[in-house]
């Protein structure tokens, strides 16, 4: 089991570029997930917000509709792959083959529970709100959800078996970039 855990999260192509002690940081920054899982054999990768607190390193929250496919199967306990991308900047190069990005990101895997106590769906869906909205404040900036609206809504804490960082910074590394007198143009555009 431990080979298969380490095979999952091995970072095979550019394993220089491996920052594993960014990963919260990456996570806590980051606004889309793409959540992967499998549903009758078939694959699926979803786009969704997402809540993670760095004081809980090792969960990141999931919600949507109760019906939602993506949200049953992991409510029964399948496996996820979650990850989170941060883009920095577009590298173009002299040659087409060396044209980049600078990115952050992580791929987690896990397995999900529900949150079925109300009080800590509050508590969950206050701090995404905070996260994704700093100083916006429940009772005064908005209403906070009706009881009809959390039962309505599927919230599943992924616990994180293991993850994995990688990020890519820098100019662009063509083997003519670095000559100023070569034919084209080279740099980053900063996003």
């Amino acid at each position: 089991m431990e080979a298969q855990k380490q095979s999952r999260s091995a970072i095979r192509r550019h394993p220089e570029r491996a920052v594993p002690q960014e990963a919260a940081a990456i996570l806590a920054a980051g606004i889309v997930a793409h959540v992967g899982f499998c549903d009758d054999g078939q694959p699926f990768v979803i786009p969704m917000s997402y809540h993670y607190d760095p004081q809980r390193p090792d969960r990141l929250y999931l919600h949507g509709a109760r019906e939602s496919r993506l949200l049953q199967v992991l409510a029964a306990g399948a496996p996820v792959c979650v990850a989170v991308t941060l883009v920095d900047g577009l590298v173009y190069s002299r040659t087409a083959f060396n044209h980049s990005m600078n990115y952050r990101s992580v791929v987690c895997f896990g397995r999900a529970r529900v949150i079925a106590s109300e009080a800590e769906q509050r508590a969950i869906f206050e701090a995404m709100t905070e996260r994704y909205f700093p100083g916006r404040r429940v009772g005064v900036d908005y209403q906070g959800a009706t009881r009809q609206q959390l039962d309505a809504t599927l919230l599943v804490e992924v616990e994180i078996e293991e993850w994995s960082a990688k990020a890519r910074r820098g100019g662009p590394k063509g083997p003519y970039d670095a000559d100023p007198t070569a034919p084209g143009t080279a740099g980053v555009i900063p996003l």
